[in-house]
């Protein structure tokens, strides 16, 4: 299945994520059961606005947009295919 990273702006505070995780668990399940929620990073930035960096498994981006169109509160700044994964070990020392 393809995976996705989608960076959202959020328009709620730190405090209030933990609801908007919640919910955008539950519309996924109730909704969108061919997607995974592999995982999120969220930052908060010197202002406040919050962001997330989330990982989706889906069938296609209309899907993931779908997802996020239910969740709300946030204006989506960047959605993509991700193309592979790497880390340092994937990099040794010459």
């Amino acid at each position: 299945m393809p995976r996705y990273i989608i960076v959202r702006r959020f328009d709620v505070t730190a405090a209030e994520m933990p609801a908007v995780g919640r919910r955008s668990r539950e519309v996924a399940e109730a909704e969108f059961p061919e997607i995974e929620w592999e995982h999120s990073h969220v930052v908060v930035d010197d202002s406040g606005t919050v962001r997330t960096y989330c990982v989706y498994g889906a069938p296609d981006e209309a899907t993931v947009r779908q997802h996020a169109d239910r969740l709300g509160r946030h204006e989506i700044e960047s959605l993509g295919e991700i193309a592979g994964d790497v880390t340092p070990a994937d990099f040794p020392p010459a």
